[in-house]
């Protein structure tokens, strides 16, 4: 009997700042109360972004809370972490960073079926105002659409 995916956090806001191109699959290195602390949802990725330095994917910004039962070995709750992805994939991953603009960024943090911490990265584009805007009155323009739809379903 295996478990399931258990979703730490969510970065929700990432979608309406960023056009989504790919999305990827990372391990994270952690230490042992940073572990218990994401067993317990006290993480957030909501400012989060990640960076190719010296060959190795770093996350930058994620803060994952101390542990409260972590006494002295506890852990700094912002401090750089390291993702784990093969060496070719960073590496095409940091000529499209550099070529394009694009950025890494984290959507959310869970546990897959084996227990193992993961990340799922994006690479992503900002978006300006105005995209903004469109999607905005893209989403709004749908909403109209399913209430007429419903309202005709009545009669």
């Amino acid at each position: 009997m295996g478990r399931q995916v258990k979703i730490v956090t969510d970065n929700r806001r990432a979608r309406h700042d960023y056009f989504i191109l790919e999305t990827y699959e990372a391990g994270i290195a952690l230490t042992g109360t940073e572990v218990k602390s994401l067993r317990n949802g006290k993480a957030n990725i909501k400012d989060s972004y990640a960076r190719v330095e010296n060959g190795e994917l770093i996350l930058h910004d994620m803060h994952i809370s101390p542990y409260e039962q972590g006494n002295r070995f506890n852990h700094e709750p912002r401090r750089p972490r390291r993702l784990l992805m093969h060496r070719y994939e960073i590496r095409r991953l940091y000529g499209k960073i550099r070529e394009k603009g694009l950025t890494l960024i984290p959507l959310k943090v869970y546990f897959n079926e084996r227990g193992r911490a993961k990340v799922e990265l994006a690479l992503a584009k900002g978006k300006r105002l105005y995209d903004k805007r469109e999607d905005i009155a893209a989403r709004d323009a749908q909403r109209e659409i399913a209430k007429a739809f419903r309202e005709r379903q009545k009669f």
